[in-house]
Formats: C-alpha cells, structure tokens, sequence
C-alpha cells in the first residue's frame, strides 16, 4: 500500500448507485450474500436503521470502500451471534473493499484500523466484536493485524477498547 490517508465520510443518496455494484460484484456477495437486502437496510438509514452509521471508505478523492459500525445493543434483535445488555458498551463493524484494485494492497487492514478508532474516537465503547465468515481469512487475517483477539467459544473477534 502506497502512504495515502484513508478517510471515512457519511455515506449518502449519491453513493448509492456505487455501492449497488459493489455489492452485487462476485467476490462480495460471496461474503456479504443478498446484496439487496444489504441496500434495503441502506436505504433505511435515516428510518429503522438510523443507529448504523454508514460510510464510504475514501483514500484521497477516490471512493474504495464501505464500512459501517452499530452499537450491538440496538441490533440485538437481528443478530444471533451475540447477546448484549449494556447500550454504548459493545459495537460491531462490517467492512468491504468494492474498488478491486485497492485488493491484496493492504487497504483492509487501514480499513479496519480506522474504522476501530473513530469507534474508540467517537462512542463510549468498550469493546468491538465482529463474526466475519470463517472461511473469509482475508478478513480474519485484517482483524488480527489489527489487534483483535479470536475468540473459539464464543466464535467472534473481539478487541478491548480500554
């Protein structure tokens, strides 16, 4: 990867036709799955899914990618992976790099390093917890590299924000 800065900004209705292609590209739905119900949720982002915060990844005035980060309290409903009481403590992220030519560069592993500290930056968090696929060791590979810890019996990520 080049020295270039990654920046986050707020997703918004002009980035949609983007990341419909992003989503429906092969090597993402192998991960992310149904693309439209992903877009569904997306497109209710000031509605029933406004506790997401959505953003494209941005490195200079190109957009790579997108992220997004929640507090797993308010998703505890759709999730099966995790149970969690406490509002503020405990989010999750998800994460995708949609400009195939930012892949294998070391782009994912930024991602996910600023992703987490604009978590820890911004939100009273104590800890972060993602369950990407198993099968996914590109992803499991970033989150390692990043300080996140694998946690067998609980079969998540975690990494401590304290």
């Amino acid at each position: 990867m080049q020295n270039k800065e990654l920046a986050l900004r707020p997703l918004d209705d002009t980035d949609l036709n983007l990341l419909t292609v992003w989503l429906n590209k092969p090597y993402i739905l192998s991960w992310y799955h149904d693309a439209d119900e992903w877009l569904a949720e997306i497109n209710e982002r000031h509605g029933a899914y406004a506790w997401i915060r959505h953003f494209i990844v941005m490195e200079g005035e190109t957009p790579i990618g997108f992220c997004q980060y929640y507090d797993c309290c308010d998703a505890n409903d759709m999730e099966d992976w995790y149970s969690v009481t406490t509002p503020g403590d405990t989010f999750s992220i998800d994460y995708l790099i949609g400009n195939e030519a930012y892949l294998s560069k070391g782009y994912g592993k930024a991602i996910i390093r600023l992703l987490s500290n604009t978590i820890q930056a911004v939100e009273a968090a104590r800890r972060i917890i993602v369950q990407p696929d198993a099968e996914n060791h590109a992803s499991n590979h970033v989150l390692l590299a990043n300080g996140y810890i694998y946690d067998a019996q609980q079969e998540y990520f975690y990494k401590s924000l304290n």
